[in-house]
């Protein structure tokens, strides 16, 4: 953004540069960031690119034949160049139309599409993803995110996801869809966030067994049922 011409400028084109995390960054109550944006114009939002000019200008490096939505080849300097797919975006927008964009803006939990470690974040950052990652928004999701985070969640349902090769698990919406969740009152959601904004700012496994603890105790396990569960750290 050090290209902007004025403040305003700037202020408009931080709306578009967004911070990205990738299946691979996302962790147990955390992430990893690798320091990456993505140019977030989503074609839904039928921007004009005369208000962007810095943002022209960079996109506009890698040559016109490289971003239009065509699908046409050229010959640049003897080399056969490809424009993107044919769609009805504009050269400057991201390929595909995709109605949940806003979801983006939200708090949401954040977690790879396959993993063999089953993590899960919370996000109130903003950040946008790839498409190896799924996202949930909603109510409770602090709650949420220490429930799927926990070592009950692991130990009852880590193999209703179908395993792939390597230990690898598909975290797939329908697979979540027959999990049953316990549905927090307003109390517990508020206890929740504060556990998980604290675990997530300074992570520790004891932190993470205290929640696994609150947890049992919700589910109303007993002292040999939660002995038998234990902690479950997936390495």
């Amino acid at each position: 953004m050090q290209n902007c011409a004025t403040e305003d400028e700037k202020k408009r084109t931080a709306e578009l540069i967004r911070p990205i995390l990738r299946g691979r960054d996302i962790k147990r109550y955390g992430y990893e960031w690798a320091n990456l944006y993505l140019i977030a114009t989503f074609p839904s939002r039928h921007y004009n690119i005369e208000d962007y000019p810095a943002v022209k200008e960079y996109l506009l490096s890698f040559g016109m034949e490289r971003l239009e939505q065509t699908g046409k080849k050229y010959t640049i300097d003897g080399q056969q160049v490809a424009a993107r797919k044919k769609t009805n975006n504009k050269w400057f927008e991201t390929q595909d139309s995709i109605s949940y964009w806003d979801d983006f803006n939200q708090s949401k939990i954040i977690y790879p599409n396959m993993t063999k470690y089953m993590p899960f974040v919370f996000d109130s950052n903003q950040f946008v993803t790839n498409q190896k990652c799924f996202i949930v928004t909603g109510t409770n999701l602090s709650f949420l995110t220490a429930f799927l985070n926990s070592s009950l969640f692991k130990y009852c349902f880590r193999d209703s996801f179908p395993e792939l090769q390597g230990g690898t698990r598909e975290l797939s919406k329908i697979f979540f869809d027959k999990i049953p969740v316990f549905l927090p009152n307003k109390e517990i959601e508020k206890r929740f966030s504060q556990l998980v904004n604290d675990i997530q700012a300074d992570y520790s496994i004891d932190k993470a067994k205290r929640i696994d603890e609150e947890i049992f105790a919700i589910y109303g396990l007993t002292a040999v049922e939660q002995k038998q569960i234990g902690y479950i750290e997936i390495t």
